[in-house]
């Protein structure tokens, strides 16, 4: 029977474990071991490991860079993050200087040779929270490889958002629309980048981490320099990526929380939210959409059903928020909405008498 990733994190965290020992040799070992096992066989990377988020790869990665000095990125790709991070700040904390090239809107390929030979590495983040649409321009993975690789320097590409393959193939035909312009991991690997970084949460689906692949030596690089340890993950988010991973490979992708959710027919959702309601009045399903946010693919949405409880929207959702167990809803124009696709369905008899409790 198969575990889920918070299953095998809760075990792993609650129980003694081999983290730093080989139980075939019985000597000690590296408790990324197996991880850097699993991630070539899942992204197509020579090597890989993970750190405890992406903030943290990307000044690893960055950090590592033998003689760094001068870093080309775009102005269309100065992100801020979560928290107020902002890329600039990180890359002076990695020792790097910012060299930027293009315009916020615009970035050439012809942009970045016109200094490929005065800088150390070329770095391309994708802007996984935010899209700049209309007159825009951006050069291309495959192009940036070329040019770093011509000019003896690393080309570093940041993911963010961690989608493993930009051709979604657990997904039907008709079901990978809101994934349009996604880069995939194993894409992004394959253009030729020495190291690419993504989120383990996310649109990979695990755990909060930041993972690490590429080129075998630029990754034992990365492992290695004194910023790895500062940053390292403990054992059970180890054990979680790793079961992540496993489901990858074995083609049990449906079974991660986040692709379950996303992939859930709107009929099924249909169904479910009108049980939910089962008849109460006050409440009604009504198309919708739902959201993926948490930094990744922004501005898109997934076709939904959503339950309406309408009026005293205030009111209703602070109910429904100190209830036990908490419901967290939304609200807009007057009415409060649950969208089923984030809940589990054996968590919808929750979510009904939490309904029950508010509207009586």
């Amino acid at each position: 029977m198969n575990r889920t990733v918070s299953e095998v994190s809760a075990e792993i965290a609650s129980t003694a474990s081999n983290v730093e020992i080989d139980l075939r040799t019985g000597k000690r070992s590296s408790r990324s071991t197996y991880l850097r096992t699993l991630l070539p066989l899942v992204t197509g990377a020579e090597d890989g490991f993970a750190v405890n988020n992406n903030a943290g790869a990307l000044l690893l990665a960055l950090a590592s860079v033998p003689g760094l000095r001068r870093v080309a990125v775009s102005r269309g790709e100065m992100i801020e993050i979560g928290g107020s991070f902002r890329l600039p700040d990180l890359m002076a904390a990695s020792g790097a200087t910012l060299v930027e090239v293009g315009t916020t809107n615009r970035t050439r390929l012809s942009d970045y040779e016109a200094v490929a030979g005065s800088v150390d590495a070329i770095l391309k983040v994708h802007p996984s929270n935010y899209r700049v649409e209309g007159f825009q321009e951006e050069a291309s993975y495959g192009d940036l490889g070329v040019l770093a690789h011509a000019n003896s320097i690393p080309f570093i590409a940041d993911v963010g958002s961690g989608l493993i393959d930009e051709t979604a193939p657990w997904l039907g035909d008709g079901e990978r629309t809101w994934l349009a312009g996604e880069p995939g991991v194993l894409q992004t690997i394959a253009s030729g980048a020495d190291l690419v970084l993504f989120s383990g949460d996310k649109l990979f689906g695990g755990p909060q981490a930041g993972i690490i692949v590429g080129l075998a030596d630029a990754v034992e690089r990365a492992a290695g320099h004194p910023i790895a340890r500062a940053v390292r993950l403990d054992g059970s988010t180890i054990a979680s990526v790793c079961e992540t991973l496993q489901m990858y490979s074995d083609q049990r992708v449906l079974e991660i929380p986040f692709w379950a959710m996303a992939s859930a027919p709107v009929n099924t959702i249909d169904t479910r939210a009108m049980a939910v309601l089962d008849g109460s009045s006050g409440g009604r399903v009504v198309d919708g959409a739902s959201l993926p946010g948490a930094g990744s693919v922004p501005g898109a949405t997934i076709p939904t059903r959503l339950i309406e409880l309408r009026g005293a929207a205030d009111t209703t959702w602070t109910a429904l928020a100190q209830h036990d167990p908490p419901v967290i809803a939304t609200r807009r124009d007057m009415s409060t909405f649950i969208d089923l696709r984030s809940v589990l369905p054996d968590d919808d008899v929750l979510v009904a008498e939490a309904i029950r409790t508010v509207l009586n």
